[in-house]
């Protein structure tokens, strides 16, 4: 004889009809079919209360969720997000709580959550990443102390011309003082930025760049007629490693965003593209937040300098035992009866010379050792 097929509310009606006809009292009822008392009386209840078909499985999820977020907070978590589309959670929800206090946001988890289910979050895949050791380099405990200056790299415009963003930032504060467009990375062109800078906001104690042109040479300390004028204007010049862009890791890091929201796709002028510039340089600095300050504005942080652009540079003055020397037009001196050669960046300034030893003298310039010069082969090395 084969077996009778059976399916749980089977067993179910078979067991509430056998209730119902008295035949065993609930325990034994509930020992014939292998089940607790409390589910037997459980199916009993179900039965009394409805009908056979109220018998049938139930879902066990709440039936109401007080936890879950409000569809009007949804809505503009998700407007901020379309609105910047490079922000995250935490810049989200930094942004609503500073916009509109007065309403309740959920946690960054749950605002991510919600973006996600929005479509509105970009898988990546996670990378194993070699930290490098951190350089040694000095940081900035106030606005102003190390202005960062970088060009994000080159790209064509609409009208075929190439354009050069020169980025100049305050490292402090996050501050973006400058992005300029310009057609080419000429000294000239970056020097007449940064002097209408300068005469704006005043000057910095340090400035870092790459190794670069024009912020670095192959001549004597990798020197360039910017480098000089901002070593005249009291200035110290710090480089970052070569090949070490981490050491500038937050101008480099403004650069990510620069790009993602200003050239895709790019204008198709320069002044076109200026304009793009001139905004996210406003958006950069009044409305988004930024992790590394503490989700401030950087310009809740920075103020301007309270060293002013002289108009008129006086040559350096050097201790009574140095030998003072003028760098010829083509970057000579004449040292003990002979020429040797510094670098064509000094022409027309004046530089000291220090002896340290015998046949051996520190080539200064204002405040910087530029290297050491050898009596015996007149020439300088580092």
């Amino acid at each position: 004889m084969p077996w009778k097929e059976t399916t749980p509310m089977r067993e179910r009606m078979v067991f509430v009809r056998t209730w119902e006809a008295g035949l065993f009292t609930m325990k034994g009822l509930c020992e014939h079919f292998g089940v607790s008392r409390k589910t037997g009386y459980k199916w009993v209840n179900r039965y009394r209360d409805g009908d056979l078909e109220s018998l049938a499985d139930r879902s066990r999820a709440p039936q109401t969720c007080p936890h879950k977020t409000p569809a009007e907070i949804e809505r503009e978590i998700v407007r901020v997000k379309r609105k910047h589309s490079r922000w995250g959670p935490k810049k989200i929800i930094d942004e609503l709580k500073r916009t509109q206090p007065e309403k309740r946001w959920p946690a960054v988890s749950t605002a991510g959550g919600i973006l996600d289910r929005a479509g509105l979050v970009r898988k990546r895949k996670r990378r194993r990443r070699w930290r490098h050791p951190r350089p040694p380099m000095l940081k900035a405990d106030r606005a102003n102390e190390l202005m960062t200056v970088d060009f994000k790299g080159e790209f064509r415009l609409g009208d075929t011309s190439i354009c050069y963003p020169l980025t100049i930032q305050d490292r402090f504060s996050r501050y973006l003082l400058a992005c300029q467009g310009l057609p080419s990375p000429r000294l000239d062109d970056v020097r007449v930025v940064m002097e209408r800078l300068f005469r704006e906001v005043g000057l910095p104690e340090r400035i870092r760049t790459d190794n670069g042109e024009p912020f670095a040479s192959h001549g004597v300390s990798g020197l360039t007629r910017l480098n000089v004028w901002w070593m005249r204007l009291g200035i110290q010049h710090e480089r970052i490693d070569k090949g070490r862009p981490y050491q500038n890791g937050a101008h480099e890091r403004m650069h990510q965003d620069l790009k993602a929201e200003t050239t895709r796709p790019p204008a198709k002028t320069l002044g076109e593209q200026q304009i793009l510039f001139d905004d996210f340089v406003e958006e950069y600095n009044t409305v988004r937040p930024h992790e590394g300050i503490g989700q401030r504005r950087p310009s809740s942080l920075w103020t301007p300098s309270r060293r002013p652009y002289p108009e008129h540079l006086n040559d350096p003055e050097y201790p009574g035992y140095f030998e003072v020397r003028r760098v010829r037009h083509n970057g000579d001196i004449k040292f003990q009866g002979e020429r040797c050669f510094v670098s064509m960046a000094l022409a027309g300034q004046l530089i000291g010379l220090e002896p340290v030893e015998d046949g051996i003298w520190s080539l200064v310039f204002h405040k910087t050792l530029l290297g050491r010069l050898s009596e015996k082969t007149r020439r300088i090395y580092g």
